[in-house]
């Protein structure tokens, strides 16, 4: 059997590629559009990601991860979204096969909660500190000093929701969209 680099063209991988960067890059152009939604359109573009990494492999993936990275930096007019993404949402789809690999399923838990805070953290100094976003930080006064560990909370419990999805992803992917999306490829 042929490995998936000899069966696919590198034009392919580009093409797939491009495609896959300019989809993130509109899920990324609509926070703009929708703020509302600064977290679950990063989500989305990172389960297009995950398509890359399925059809490609890693490789590719990191590739299209670091060009809607960069890319939505310039044109996104909602940071805090390309933040997330690149912070976290961007990557994790990469890491995320490597991890299930682990045979200890406490630890490799432990590690993607580990992973997300840190990118949660960064996130959050990156905003407050770097970019200027003080009013972050007095909108948790109302909650007095508990306040951002309750925020850490939920987005943890979100975290959950979001690793489970990610998880079932593949299958989905493989059953549903993607004989939908090319008929012909299985065949």
């Amino acid at each position: 059997m042929k490995s998936k680099e000899s069966t696919q063209s590198v034009s392919y991988r580009t093409a797939l590629g491009g495609i896959i960067a300019a989809l993130c890059l509109v899920c990324m152009f609509l926070t703009g559009v929708f703020p509302m939604f600064y977290l679950i359109l990063p989500m989305a573009a990172s389960a297009l990601i995950y398509i890359m990494v399925i059809e490609t492999g890693v490789y590719w993936g990191i590739l299209t991860y670091i060009s809607v990275g960069l890319l939505s930096i310039f044109i996104t007019p909602n940071k805090d979204a390309s933040l997330a993404f690149l912070l976290f949402f961007g990557y994790y789809p990469l890491l995320r096969p490597k991890m299930d690999r682990l045979r200890w399923k406490a630890l490799t838990l432990l590690i993607r909660f580990l992973l997300f805070n840190a990118g949660v953290m960064a996130f959050f100094g990156i905003s407050v500190y770097i970019l200027g976003m003080k009013e972050l930080l007095e909108s948790l006064g109302d909650y007095g000093k508990y306040g951002g560990w309750i925020l850490l909370g939920i987005a943890n419990m979100m975290f959950l929701c979001y690793d489970f999805t990610m998880g079932n992803f593949p299958a989905l992917y493989r059953q549903h969209l993607k004989p939908r999306i090319s008929p012909c490829a299985d065949k």
